[in-house]
């Protein structure tokens, strides 16, 4: 397979690298490059946006994974998680839009460590000839229920 070149547009910054990046209510700011300030317009008319980011502090590669770090469930594929553990380490993460500056963007429920590089963002929801993409009906695995009620 051919190789990739991907160039970061940004990057995170948090008020502290001490932070939690799991608290889903803290604010992070994204530091777009200046020279993209223009492709940002429009970008304050969304409430939501995704967040595509390069998780480059991430050293394991073990592709097994058990739900919610409970070593006596059922090892899950990879692939079947939102863990960080990836061949490739994207990260992808849906949060709410609180403001714009030129080329700053201050998100809410951003779970990127500080200096984490943007690759991407893609406003939400998805819309195709004029529809929005809205899941409503999806599910979600027994594993991941039992977790939610605990």
């Amino acid at each position: 397979m051919k190789s990739i070149q991907i160039i970061p547009i940004g990057f995170v910054q948090r008020e502290s690298r001490e932070e939690n990046d799991k608290d889903r209510s803290l604010i992070s700011r994204i530091i777009i490059n200046k020279d993209l300030n223009d492709a940002l317009d429009g970008i304050d008319d969304f409430s939501h946006i995704y967040i595509i980011f390069w998780m480059d502090k991430i050293k394991d590669n073990d592709y097994v994974h058990h739900p919610g770090k409970v070593k006596d469930s059922k090892p899950l594929g990879i692939f079947a998680t939102r863990s960080p553990i990836h061949p490739n380490p994207f990260g992808l993460t849906l949060v709410k839009l609180m403001k714009r500056e030129k080329n700053i963007l201050w998100v809410e429920g951003l779970d990127a460590l500080d200096n984490t590089p943007i690759l991407d963002i893609k406003p939400y929801p998805d819309w195709e000839h004029g529809m929005c993409i809205v899941v409503t009906d999806f599910k979600i695995p027994n594993w991941l229920k039992k977790e939610q009620k605990a």
